[in-house]
């Protein structure tokens, strides 16, 4: 019998991406992508590693769940990450007509909400504030520690 895991779950696995994003010195963004109940992607910043300002945990993890579904489209697919994503992603996010998305962490400074729910495909269901704080601590600690 397939078991079937919640929201927490899935992003208590994007956060384990968060954390492998800052052991190698990133800022600590994870992200995973569920089809059918089932990790299909998974992703976390690489922008210095890869000397990539685009190699956001999100952009990672959609090229991996294209590749594995064989189809640029996201749709049936829920895109879990630990920080509210940015307008480049939302934008990639839209052009994959990813069918949900949930987050952990707003970002007041850089998060695409800043320009309205209206980056998003009209058929992205959207939901946030899912392990709010275990996500937002991440990136406290993070930041704390570079300063």
């Amino acid at each position: 019998m397939l078991e079937v895991y919640d929201d927490a779950y899935f992003m208590r696995q994007a956060l384990k991406q968060a954390e492998l994003a800052g052991t190698a010195g990133e800022i600590p963004v994870g992200a995973v992508v569920v089809a059918d109940n089932r990790i299909i992607a998974r992703g976390y910043n690489e922008t210095e590693r890869l000397n990539d300002v685009t190699a956001h945990a999100e952009i990672i993890a959609l090229t991996a769940a294209a590749n594995h579904l064989g189809d640029k489209y996201l749709r049936g697919c829920t895109l879990y990450v630990t920080l509210e994503p940015c307008p480049m992603c939302a934008g990639a996010l839209h052009w994959a007509q990813t069918s949900r998305i949930v987050y952990g962490a707003s970002d007041d400074k850089r998060g695409f909400m800043r320009f309205g729910r209206e980056l998003l495909h009209p058929k992205t269901k959207l939901e946030f504030g899912v392990l709010h704080e275990d996500c937002a601590r991440l990136m406290q600690q993070f930041f704390r520690q570079r300063r």
